[in-house]
C-alpha cells in the first residue's frame, strides 16, 4: 500500500466531512488507507463517518488522550510506504497526495514534507514553510536554541534570502497540519514522544527527523486549505500546562544535550536550500 492517512478528530463533524470528501476525490489514483481515530467527540461524528464515509476505519476512544498517543496507536495498525497525519480542518486539491509522494519517491533523504497552506480566502499561511507558531519561535530565541535551526526565520524574518511561498525547499520543521512521513524513517526514529501531548509533537518529531540525518521539505507546488476549525484555545490551567509544559518538556529534551549533539550527523547547508 502506498499511502496510510491518520487524523485525529474531536468534535469537528462539520470540517471533519468536508476533509474526507477532499481525501475521497484526491486519492481516486492512490493505493491508500484512511483512519480516523475520535478523541471522544460527543458530537455527531462517529455516525457520520459509518453512513457516509463506510470504506474509512475509525478508532473511538472513550477518553480524549491528544494528539501524540492518539497517533502512536493508530501508526502501528497503518500499511502505508507514506503516513499522512492530517488535521480534520485541512482540505485537499485534487493532486496533492499524488505530487506530494512523487517528490518524496524522488527525494530519497526526505523524512517528511510539507506543503503550501492557505485560507478559504487564498490568503498564503507563512507557517506552512516556518513551520513553527510566533510563540515557539520566540521561545526557542529565548532559550538560544535558534541558532540551530537557520531556515525557521527565527532571527530576521524581514532577509530577502529566505523561502518563499513558491520556492520548493528543505525546512527545520513541518506544520502539524499536514505532515507526509516515509514509514521507514518514523520506524527509525521511533513515534511520537507522548509526553508531547498536544503541543510541540510535531516540533520534537521534525526535530529528530533531522537529527537522524534526514531532511523536512517544502513543497508548494500543491497545497491544501486550513479552515482553522478546531477549537481557539482557552487560556486556563490545562492550555497553559501542556502549551507552555511542552516547551519546557523540549528545551529539557535537548538545551542541555545540545553541546553532544549538535545535529551531529547532518551536513551544513546554505541557509536556503532550494530545489529545481
Amino acid at each position: 500500500m502506498k499511502l496510510s492517512v491518520i487524523i485525529i478528530n474531536h468534535n469537528l463533524c462539520p470540517t471533519l466531512r468536508h476533509t474526507l470528501s477532499a481525501l475521497v476525490d484526491a486519492g481516486k489514483n492512490i493505493d491508500y488507507e484512511v483512519f480516523i481515530f475520535d478523541n471522544a467527540s460527543t458530537d455527531a461524528s462517529i455516525s457520520m463517518i459509518e453512513r457516509e464515509f463506510p470504506q474509512f476505519h475509525i478508532i473511538a476512544s472513550q477518553k480524549n488522550i491528544g494528539y501524540s498517543k492518539a497517533y502512536n496507536e493508530v501508526v502501528s495498525l497503518t500499511n502505508g510506504e507514506y503516513v499522512l497525519l492530517v488535521k480534520p480542518d485541512i482540505i485537499c486539491s485534487k493532486k496533492t497526495l499524488e505530487h506530494a509522494m512523487e517528490f518524496m519517491d524522488m527525494h530519497e533523504d526526505s523524512g517528511g514534507l510539507g506543503v503550501r497552506m492557505i485560507t478559504p480566502q487564498g490568503r498564503f499561511l507563512p507557517e506552512s514553510n516556518r513551520g513553527l507558531t510566533p510563540a515557539w519561535a520566540a521561545f526557542f530565541k529565548l532559550i538560544g536554541l535558534a541558532k540551530y535551526f537557520p531556515k525557521s526565520r527565527l532571527s530576521d524574518r524581514n532577509r530577502k534570502d529566505w523561502v518563499e511561498e513558491f520556492q520548493t525547499s528543505e525546512v527545520d520543521f513541518l506544520n502539524g497540519a499536514f505532515m507526509l512521513l516515509r514509514r521507514s524513517v518514523i520506524k527509525e526514529i521511533d513515534l511520537f514522544d507522548e509526553r508531547f501531548a498536544v503541543f510541540g509533537y510535531d516540533t520534537d518529531l521534525s526535530y529528530r527527523i533531522r537529527l537522524a540525518g534526514y531532511k523536512n521539505y517544502y513543497f508548494p507546488k500543491t497545497f491544501i486549505i486550513n479552515t482553522n476549525g478546531g477549537n481557539a484555545p482557552q487560556f486556563n490551567w490545562h492550555f497553559v500546562k501542556d502549551f507552555y509544559g511542552a516547551m519546557i518538556i523540549f528545551a529539557m529534551k535537548y538545551l542541555f544535550k545540545m553541546p553532544e549533539v549538535k545535529l551531529q550527523g547532518i551536513p551544513k547547508m546554505p541557509l536556503v536550500y532550494e530545489i529545481e
